[in-house]
């Protein structure tokens, strides 16, 4: 009973002037309480707590109660969890700081390597460039190595037996590195075209060159086929052997005719070089897969009587591709013969820099499929006689056509 009667006062002091129905333990009697009194709840009032020997001021009650109100809307609770969030927080940002800071220790190693392997470049550009034979053309000073996506430069392999752009333009070589289809194009132009030559009559386009040099030809091959050529690479005899040699030889397959030509080529080539006759002369007993060296690659590009002169400069793509292919290796292997044997005897109108943005991106360029054609394309032209001349009459509308398809990727 006295527990009983303790609650009841406690609810009366709690609950004020409301009603408190209060069940009895003994019989349930129902008593009704009321009063208006505030001073249960004054400050320094004591309350005495029916279920605990304790006691306390109604003041700290309340200021230990406040806390735990759900009216205030401010619980222990929910500023602890605040508390917990604003951690997660930090904690979040301070790993993107951390994260952040070592990318940016990469970045700048990265950089850092980047800048010294382009010094390094560009001081080895400049130094094989040195070797070789620089020739302006003014004409073309000013126009870019690169348009339309597309760098265009013509490989001239001439017969000159010295360093020197005498002599005829026995090869000529349209390379077209295209950024637009990723690939690179070995168009062979033909040497018996006949074309318009600026200034002078119509007449085969290897006249051109020797009219003219690589200014002349690169403006008739420009005039007749509608494609910009501002560069070119002039490589004489003794560079192209030397360029096979340094990549340690090319792997072909020839027939028992064309190594019978090889030995009869070879026979200008040593008279040329001082070297004694039968040098480097090849077994005619055998055919196949062969092994050729310098020399021997390059008489087997000099054959225009097996195919005629398709067949010719379709051997010089073969032996260029070869070449190609194992290039990288022996610029690792062996780049001091490749350097020394091939620059000296190289002649361009690219400028150092030029050089340099080659270089820059051969990793690049290595990866594009290599593509081999020639002009004129087939069934676009006919054999004809002009002035006692025997020439290849061209239909160019097909041809301009097909270069600008294929090499650009559109018709223009």
């Amino acid at each position: 009973m006295q527990i009983e009667k303790g609650l009841e006062d406690f609810l009366e002091r709690e609950l004020g002037e409301k009603e408190i129905d209060v069940i009895g333990a003994s019989g349930g009697n129902k008593r009704n309480r009321s009063t208006s009194s505030k001073s249960n709840l004054q400050k320094d009032d004591y309350i005495e707590d029916w279920d605990s020997p304790r006691r306390q001021t109604a003041g700290s009650s309340k200021r230990a109660g406040s806390g735990r109100s759900t009216g205030s809307g401010r619980s222990t609770g929910s500023r602890s969890a605040g508390t917990s969030q604003k951690k997660a927080r930090n904690t979040q940002k301070n790993r993107k700081k951390k994260r952040f800071r070592r990318l940016k220790r990469l970045f700048v190693a990265v950089a850092i390597i980047l800048a010294i392997g382009a010094i390094g470049l560009y001081y080895l550009v400049g130094s094989v460039y040195g070797k070789m034979t620089y020739r302006e053309i003014a004409s073309v000073a000013d126009e870019p190595y690169r348009e339309d996506g597309v760098i265009n430069i013509l490989l001239i392999g001439n017969d000159s037996r010295e360093n020197g752009e005498d002599g005829r333009s026995d090869a000529m070589i349209l390379l077209s590195i295209s950024g637009k289809t990723k690939q690179i194009y070995m168009t062979s132009l033909l040497r018996d075209m006949y074309v318009e030559i600026p200034g002078h009559d119509g007449n085969r386009l290897n006249a051109a060159y020797s009219y003219g040099g690589a200014e002349l030809l690169m403006e008739t091959i420009e005039q007749n086929l509608d494609i910009k050529v501002n560069r070119y690479v002039l490589v004489n005899f003794e560079a192209f052997a030397n360029l096979v040699d340094a990549v340690g030889g090319v792997d072909l397959e020839l027939s028992t005719a064309e190594i019978e030509y090889v030995n009869g080529y070879l026979v200008e080539y040593n008279m040329l070089t001082n070297r004694p006759q039968g040098t480097d002369n090849m077994d005619t007993s055998v055919s196949g897969m062969v092994h050729l060296n310098g020399p021997q690659a390059l008489a087997y590009t000099r054959n225009r009587y097996i195919g005629t002169d398709f067949g010719r400069t379709e051997r010089q793509r073969k032996v260029l591709s070869a070449v190609i292919k194992k290039l990288p290796l022996a610029m690792v292997a062996n780049p001091g013969e490749l350097i020394d044997g091939l620059m000296p005897n190289l002649t361009t109108n690219l400028t150092q820099w030029e050089c340099y943005l080659l270089s820059f991106q051969a990793g690049k360029f290595l990866g594009y499929d290599m593509v081999q054609s020639s002009i004129p394309i087939e069934g676009s032209y006919h054999n004809a006689s002009i002035r006692g001349m025997s020439v290849l009459e061209v239909d160019f509308d097909a041809n301009r056509q097909y270069l600008q398809e294929n090499i650009y990727g559109q018709t223009r």
